[in-house]
């Protein structure tokens, strides 16, 4: 089954963007996961474990490195056209 993503990072910190970038290209080293981003979020599609894995993997990984930050997920399940817009 496949899932659909979005996820936004909200970094405790004044230098807020390295945080996000950091956890951006980490993001991309999934092969599987089709990202997309844009400027409020980043979405993502692959398979519902895969994903579910990556984001626990990449949540964990950017607390311990970067410290205190909000994570804001929404999901639905199925794969969603990313390069849609209207």
């Amino acid at each position: 089954m496949k899932l659909t993503a979005e996820i936004s990072c909200y970094p405790l910190q004044d230098n807020y963007l390295d945080p996000i970038r950091w956890f951006i290209g980490r993001v991309d080293s999934y092969e599987n996961i089709e990202r997309k981003t844009n400027a409020m979020a980043t979405q993502v599609c692959g398979e519902y474990r895969e994903v579910m894995d990556m984001l626990a993997t990449e949540m964990e990984a950017a607390h311990k490195k970067w410290g205190k930050a909000v994570f804001v997920c929404k999901f639905i399940g199925g794969e969603l056209n990313l390069s849609h817009s209207e």
